[in-house]
């Protein structure tokens, strides 16, 4: 094997370890609830402080900029082009979420891809009830948008494969299919519609 070859391997068997420095997080909401992510795919909130399904792993895919993924359900949360919070088995476009620390130490993650013509982005976030918010109604300012992460650990990840997001309409309803984006759930566990809207 040649030098050149050899080095070919090795940056391969390299790019398979988890290089990437992380935390796992519970994600505290300033209205008193913890975000959870549930085993069939709904994105609601608990009050629980000892819910498995409450702790993610917060990955950095960017300069502040990271992948919130369910530790117990390995799903991504991803917001779509309407402001809709759902979840997807794999890693998109519309699951970077740019990651802000507010006044008093507050975080914020907002949409990477998505925010209003006005420029203002669209925010994660839980209303007073505990429930998720469209995205495009959550203002960085008000405490629906501010989270305490509460790290419970450093982890390494290896970089999440980007899929593209047009493989999600293969199956020519538009939509993302069962089988690729686990139960496409949305806002609270509202399916996701032909057309995208609820």
């Amino acid at each position: 094997m040649s030098a050149k070859a050899a080095k070919t391997k090795e940056d391969k068997d390299a790019s398979k370890e988890p290089q990437l420095k992380g935390i796992v997080t519970k994600l505290y909401s300033r209205q008193g609830f913890h975000l959870q992510l549930q085993a069939d795919g709904t994105i609601d909130s608990t009050k629980e402080e000892d819910s498995s399904y409450a702790i993610f792993n917060l990955i950095p895919v960017g300069l502040r900029v990271v992948a919130i993924q369910g530790v117990q359900t390995k799903l991504y949360l991803a917001m779509n082009n309407e402001g809709y919070l759902y979840t997807s088995e794999h890693f998109t476009q519309e699951c970077k979420f740019k990651e802000s620390v507010f006044e008093n130490y507050y975080v914020t993650y907002s949409s990477m891809i998505y925010r209003q013509q006005s420029g203002r982005g669209w925010y994660l976030g839980l209303n007073k009830e505990g429930q998720i918010m469209k995205g495009n109604h959550v203002k960085k300012t008000k405490p629906a948008a501010h989270f305490i992460p509460k790290p419970l650990k450093v982890a390494m990840y290896r970089e999440p494969s980007l899929h593209d997001l047009t493989e999600f309409s293969r199956s020519g309803s538009g939509t993302p299919t069962k089988s690729r984006s686990a139960s496409a759930m949305m806002n609270g566990g509202k399916p996701l519609s032909h057309n995208g809207s609820t």
